[in-house]
C-alpha cells in the first residue's frame, strides 16, 4: 500500500489528466520507480531509440517530443511506465513547428519573419522552448547599444519588463544576429532576474538563440524585470547598426546607441517598419556621444538607427 493513501494517487491522476506534460511524465517515472538508463533499455528492448538525456530533457521541461518519431516513442514509453494509452501523449497538445514555421491562423508574423534568413532563424529556435511567448506582454524594452573607438561594436545592455497573461510562463527567448559571420558570437553577462537555459549557437551564420529562465513560473498578471548584457569581443563587428525586432508589440521601447567620446558618425538616422507598412525613415542628430529613440504601442515590426562614418 503506498504511504500517503489515495491523496499522492490522487494527484497522480490529475497530473495525467490535466498537465502540465512535464509534471505529469515526471511523476510516471517516479511513480514506476525506474531510471532514465532503465527507461532508456525498455525502449531499446522494443525498437525505439530515445537516449537517456532526452528524457531528462522531456520530464524537465526544457524540450518535448515534437518528431513524429519522438511521439511514437512516447506511445511506447506509455507502455513502460504502464500510465493509460494516449494519456501522456494528450497533454502535448497541437505540436511546435519546426524549421519553416507554417502560416498561422491567428494573425501573428512568425518568429522568423522580420529577419533576412528565416529558415535559419526558425530552425534554431526551434532547439529551445518558445510556448510562452505570446503570453507576455512587453510593456517596457531598453537596449543601450556602446561603440568603441575603433567603431566596433563592444556590447549591448538590454533591460525588459514583461507581463504574464496566463499562469505558468517561465523564461524569455532571445535571438542576437551578428552581420558580420566570420567575428565570434558575444558572451551573455550581468544577467538579473534571470539565468541562462538552452542555447543554440551558430557562428556560421552568426545566431545565439539563449533562453533566459525567470527565478520563477510566473502567475497571470505578475511582471518581471530582467536585464543582460552581450559582450563582444575580438575581432569586434564593425558597428554601422542596430534593430530589434517585434513579433508582438511593446508599449514602450528604448533604443540607446552611445559613441566612444570624441567619435561621431558623418550621418544617423532612424528607421521604424510597422508590419504591414512601408518604413520610415528620419535624419537624426547625435548629442553630445549619443542617439536614442522612443517607440510606443510599437510593433510587430522593426525598430532601429544605422549610421555611417567618415571615409
Amino acid at each position: 500500500m503506498i504511504s500517503g493513501g489515495a491523496e499522492p494517487r490522487s494527484e497522480f491522476a490529475r497530473l495525467l489528466r490535466d498537465g502540465p506534460f512535464a509534471d505529469a511524465l515526471r511523476e510516471a517515472i517516479r511513480v514506476r520507480g525506474l531510471s532514465l538508463e532503465r527507461l532508456r533499455d525498455h525502449l531499446r528492448a522494443r525498437g525505439v531509440s530515445i537516449t537517456a538525456a532526452t528524457l531528462s530533457y522531456w520530464q524537465s521541461g526544457r524540450s518535448r517530443p515534437e518528431r513524429r518519431d519522438s511521439v511514437l516513442g512516447l506511445r511506447h514509453l506509455e507502455q513502460v511506465l504502464e500510465v493509460p494509452p494516449g494519456s501522456l501523449t494528450a497533454l502535448l497538445g497541437p505540436p511546435r513547428a519546426r524549421g519553416r514555421w507554417p502560416a498561422r491562423t491567428d494573425g501573428l508574423p512568425e518568429i522568423g519573419r522580420y529577419w533576412p534568413d528565416r529558415s535559419r532563424i526558425d530552425a534554431a529556435v526551434s532547439e529551445v522552448d518558445t510556448r510562452w511567448d505570446e503570453r507576455l506582454t512587453r510593456i517596457s524594452q531598453h537596449d543601450v547599444v556602446s561603440v568603441g573607438p575603433g567603431q566596433e561594436e563592444l556590447a549591448f545592455r538590454s533591460r525588459q519588463v514583461l507581463r504574464a497573461e496566463a499562469d505558468g510562463p517561465d523564461r524569455w527567448v532571445m535571438i542576437v544576429h551578428i552581420d558580420e559571420h566570420d567575428r565570434p558570437l558575444p558572451a551573455v553577462t550581468s544577467l538579473r532576474g534571470c539565468r541562462p537555459g538552452r542555447s543554440v549557437h551558430r557562428p556560421e551564420d552568426g545566431l545565439l538563440v539563449m533562453e533566459l529562465l525567470f527565478e520563477r513560473p510566473l502567475a497571470k498578471g505578475e511582471t518581471v524585470i530582467t536585464e543582460h548584457t552581450l559582450v563582444n569581443c575580438a575581432p569586434f563587428p564593425h558597428a554601422t547598426n542596430y534593430e530589434r525586432k517585434f513579433r508582438l508589440p511593446a508599449r514602450e521601447y528604448v533604443l540607446e546607441v552611445q559613441f566612444s567620446p570624441g567619435l561621431l558618425p558623418a550621418r544617423c538616422r532612424r528607421y521604424s517598419e510597422q508590419d504591414g507598412q512601408p518604413a520610415e525613415w528620419t535624419e537624426v542628430q547625435p548629442g553630445s556621444d549619443s542617439v536614442h529613440g522612443v517607440a510606443l504601442n510599437f510593433g510587430p515590426g522593426r525598430f532601429g538607427f544605422e549610421w555611417d562614418w567618415d571615409s
